[in-house]
C-alpha cells in the first residue's frame, strides 16, 4: 500500500472531524487511556504546522501533532492514529518517524518525550532513540497534565501525585544533545586509532 506522508497545513483541516472520530473508536475499542480530542484542536495544530498526516487516495489513513511545552525545551510527538484498514503496513512507523523529523528541525534544543500504553509505539519510540524514563524527567508543565484529564486512567495518575500511571514515559535527547553525542563518539573512535 503506498502512502503520502505529510507535513499537514490548513489545507488538511476538512480532516479534522474524521480524526477525532477515530481517536474516540480507537479508545472504545482499545480499553485503554486515549485522551479526547477535538476537531478545533486538530484544526490548530495543521495551521501551525505541527502535525503530520497520512493519504492513500485522498483518505486519511494516519495522523500525528507535536506539543511544545516547558518554553521550548520539551517537545512530545502525540496522538498517533492509523486508522483500521491501513494497519499492519508500518504507517504508524513512518508517521513516528516523520512527526520525529518535524520536531527535530522546528526545535532542535528540545528534548522529545512521549506517554504511551501501547507497546507498537514503543518498540518505534525506541527505534527513533527513546529510552524509558521516569514521568519525573518529563516536562512538569500543568497544561500537559491537564491533557491527561479526559482519559479513564486520569484517577490513577493523579492518585501517584503525576509520579506513574499505566503509560510509560519515554524521552529522546534533543537534536543538538544528539548531535554532540555522535560527535564525542567519532572523536573516541578517532582518537583509538
Amino acid at each position: 500500500m503506498k502512502f503520502d506522508i505529510q507535513f499537514a497545513d490548513a489545507s488538511h483541516e476538512a480532516y479534522a472531524e474524521e480524526i477525532c472520530q477515530e481517536y474516540a473508536e480507537s479508545a472504545r475499542a482499545r480499553g485503554t487511556g486515549i485522551a479526547k480530542r477535538v476537531p478545533e484542536y486538530i484544526r490548530t495544530k495543521m495551521q501551525n504546522g505541527n502535525a503530520v498526516i497520512a493519504l492513500h487516495e485522498g483518505q486519511v489513513a494516519g495522523f500525528c501533532y507535536i506539543e511544545v511545552w516547558g518554553h521550548d525545551r520539551y517537545v512530545a510527538n502525540s496522538g498517533l492514529i492509523v486508522f483500521p484498514q491501513y494497519r499492519q503496513h508500518g504507517l504508524a512507523r513512518q508517521i513516528k518517524g516523520k512527526a520525529f523529523e518535524l520536531s527535530r528541525n522546528k526545535y532542535p534544543h528540545a528534548r522529545l518525550f512521549g506517554i504511551t500504553t501501547s507497546m507498537a509505539v514503543m518498540r518505534i519510540n525506541s527505534d527513533l532513540g527513546y529510552r524509558p524514563v521516569t514521568f519525573s524527567e518529563l516536562t512538569q508543565d500543568d497544561a500537559f497534565w491537564a491533557g491527561c484529564q479526559s482519559c479513564p486512567n486520569y484517577d490513577i495518575l493523579e492518585r501517584n501525585q503525576r509520579q506513574m500511571c499505566l503509560c510509560t514515559a519515554m524521552l529522546a535527547p534533543s537534536k543538538e544533545e544528539a548531535d554532540a553525542m555522535a560527535y564525542d563518539m567519532t572523536a573516541m573512535i578517532l582518537n583509538q586509532r
